[in-house]
């Protein structure tokens, strides 16, 4: 008869990017031990998670901030300060250098499959091992789960559609009519590249807003502030730019000028050979590459978080990562902490919240 072994302890992490390691950086300083307390799971076989997939060409330079993790700076890890380092490197670096410093052993490669509660415990099941815990902090990031919009006629399309997880350079591009959908930060960037290697038809669900002025700490502020709004009110968090706006820089004064940045409504459907609008317009495609963002992994968690009519999750807490109504379950990198400064802070309020909820509970 087989026995069902579950390793014991009080916390689970669920991911160790950012948001992870924060929390399991503020765990150790109120005195929790690493297995005894806490144990940390990512699902990446090295540290660094999603970064370590990221296309080439994204350098220090041009990534969307990374912030320092509490007590080791970023800057310190990079040779000369070197901002055209590619990041794909970079932050894998800091990442496993900061672990070792801290001593945050962290079990990897472990795919959480399955969450559920049992008397007053919650059991965790993975790809090798079972754990049980009082509580959980997911942290899991959303590099494993693309989002494609469903278009009549995709089925039938004949050329490659991909995702921007799929990027790696351009030459996969070259000599391609390419249609690139999206209106993020990410979507810009390629944009830009590809463009310069081949004929683009940039769409996008709603016109682009170019922020032309700083986006300072009370911009921030007020955007952060909408989407904690939001998930409060157990509505779905909306997308980064649809609150922060794309800043207006000296790459995107460029692509004007090369008339590149002329924008497309979405399209109704997809066919054979391309995508048409509802005005009978079509445009042909060898590739049509979707830059929609990605959706938060949530499925481990289906049993465990009661979601609200219309799929979101009511969230508490000072930063809102407590779920409502599973106040031992917190959600760093969900909602307004969706960033990198973000999930830092997150990451702190999710360890301090979660240790008096279960002292309480006690």
């Amino acid at each position: 008869m087989a026995v069902n072994i579950r390793y014991k302890t009080k916390i689970v992490i669920i991911g160790a990017g950012q948001a992870g390691l924060s929390a399991g950086y503020h765990l150790k300083n109120m005195g929790w031990q690493v297995g005894k307390d806490f144990i940390m799971l990512d699902g990446a076989a090295k540290a660094g998670g999603a970064w370590q997939s990221r296309w080439d060409s994204l350098t220090l330079r041009t990534v969307n901030g990374i912030h320092d993790l509490p007590g080791m700076s970023f800057g310190e890890t990079l040779e000369n300060g070197d901002s055209e380092v590619q990041a794909n490197s970079a932050v894998p670096h800091y990442f496993d250098l900061y672990e070792k410093k801290y001593g945050l052993q962290v079990y990897r490669p472990v795919k959480v499959e399955q969450v559920f509660l049992h008397g007053n415990r919650f059991f965790i099941d993975t790809s090798s091992t079972a754990f049980s815990a009082l509580g959980i902090i997911n942290a899991t990031g959303t590099w494993e789960s693309p989002y494609i919009p469903e278009y009549p006629g995709a089925a039938y399309f004949e050329g490659e559609q991909l995702h921007t997880r799929d990027f790696k350079d351009v030459s996969r591009f070259e000599g391609k009519h390419v249609v690139l959908v999206g209106g993020g930060i990410s979507a810009i960037q390629l944009l830009d590249q590809i463009s310069k290697v081949t004929a683009t038809t940039w769409v996008t669900r709603r016109p682009p807003e170019f922020r032309k002025v700083p986006f300072d700490d009370v911009a921030g502020s007020m955007a952060v502030a909408k989407v904690d709004e939001r998930v409060r009110k157990g509505l779905l968090p909306q997308s980064v730019v649809s609150v922060t706006g794309l800043p207006y820089t000296p790459e995107i004064e460029a692509m004007e000028k090369r008339g590149v940045l002329q924008r497309f409504p979405m399209f109704s459907e997809i066919t054979k050979r391309g995508v048409k609008w509802e005005d009978g317009t079509e445009a042909d495609a060898d590739i049509i590459f979707w830059n929609t963002g990605f959706r938060w992994p949530m499925k481990h968690l289906d049993l465990v978080v009661p979601r609200e009519e219309g799929g979101g999750i009511r969230m508490s807490g000072r930063l809102a990562t407590e779920v409502a109504k599973e106040p031992r379950i917190h959600l760093v990198g969900y909602g307004p902490s969706a960033s990198t400064i973000g999930a830092n802070r997150a990451g702190a309020a999710a360890a301090r919240e979660l240790v008096k909820t279960l002292e309480r509970s006690n």
